[in-house]
């Protein structure tokens, strides 16, 4: 291949860490400037930067959304509205999470996919609307958040708070803080932490969920461990109590269930994709696990008719012991998401590296 030939550049311009870019093909060092540049007069050529770890940008009608991006290559976005992780991608790229394909970036619509905050109601458990507000409000960039017990050295990360409104309170009549820290680890792995605090003089209760949406390569390729043994509540069935009996949840019709008590690591294993998403969750002692199927996926206007083939809920909650908050009080509910390949043995997953490892 031939040499290629560098532009040349004014004097001002900073010479450190230059790449340039020509058909695609990187001929020079990983950038580390914060801007993308393009040198006038040379046509196809460009000098492209790393890009910042956070930024903030507009996304879809006009929403705005922030991007973290982790230096090997992952990253994630979230939107102000609704504080929702519509996107999270491994370094190369893979989107993890689900989105539909009608999904709807229009309020007051919840954001069908990605991970949704059910907040102060998850389902039909209350009084409020299916899954609370929290989801369908707009959210704050939280400037001067309260220091965690330890610091944390990502530079990936963003706060967020969301306080009620005046017509929030005439619908739910309770003060609080709700402060989201969403992080995206050195390996990729995506960090929710949520922090509520009750700043009433009257006790505050709710129930929650991180309603995680995961992508799927078929849903009859998929098998939930984990949950086993464990007691649920079968939403399809008046809420009715049953005993998981199988070795492992697979999907062969639609599925919602409330499993109770539950591990605080839980596996999903996707055969065709050979990958293992782990979920380790902490003050979340429930996991709902949902698929609509074919009859419902067609009965909602914000979800492809096909698009069940691709998804499935797995979702960290507190749903069916409600959590009271004296005034004060503060609690907090964590989820961490990664993605690992799948370890085999004859067909199956070896559960001792992904669930006690």
């Amino acid at each position: 291949m031939e040499k290629p030939t560098y532009p040349r550049l004014p004097p001002s311009f900073p010479s450190s860490d230059i790449c340039f870019w020509k058909g695609g093909e990187k001929f020079a060092t990983r950038c580390k400037l914060r801007q993308v540049f393009r040198v006038l007069g040379y046509g196809s050529w460009a000098m492209s930067v790393e890009k910042p770890p956070v930024e903030i940008c507009k996304g879809v009608n006009g929403l705005d959304k922030v991007v973290l991006r982790e230096v090997r290559g992952s990253s994630a976005e979230v939107y102000l509205y609704g504080g929702h992780v519509t996107s999270w991608r491994n370094d190369h790229g893979e989107e993890l999470l689900f989105l539909s394909t009608k999904a709807i970036f229009k309020p007051p619509k919840a954001i069908r996919g990605g991970i949704p905050i059910c907040f102060p109601q998850f389902g039909s458990h209350g009084n409020l609307d299916q899954h609370g507000f929290a989801r369908n409000r707009f959210w704050s960039i939280d400037t001067n958040p309260p220091p965690f017990p330890t610091v944390s050295t990502n530079k990936a990360l963003i706060d967020l708070i969301f306080k009620p409104s005046e017509e929030d309170l005439k619908t739910w009549p309770h003060s609080y803080e709700f402060r989201l820290r969403i992080t995206l680890g050195p390996g990729g792995d995506l960090m929710l932490t949520s922090r509520i605090r009750n700043i009433d003089a009257k006790p505050l209760s709710f129930t929650f969920a991180y309603h995680t949406y995961l992508s799927v390569s078929d849903i009859s390729e998929v098998r939930v461990e984990g949950l086993e043994t464990l007691d649920f509540l079968d939403n399809l069935k008046a809420k009715e109590r049953f005993t998981e009996q199988g070795d492992a949840i697979t999907f062969e019709s639609e599925v919602d269930k409330i499993y109770l008590a539950t591990p605080t690591k839980i596996a999903v294993i996707d055969h065709e994709k050979k990958r293992t998403f782990v979920l380790r969750k902490d003050g979340l002692p429930d996991a709902v696990v949902w698929n609509p199927w074919e009859k419902k996926a067609k009965s909602m206007a914000d979800f492809g008719d096909d698009d069940y083939k691709h998804m499935l809920c797995v979702e960290a909650a507190a749903v069916e012991k409600v959590i009271t908050l004296k005034p004060g009080e503060e609690w907090k509910g964590r989820l961490e998401l990664s993605a690992v390949p799948s370890s085999y043995r004859s067909g199956q997953l070896d559960p001792q590296r992904v669930l006690q490892g």
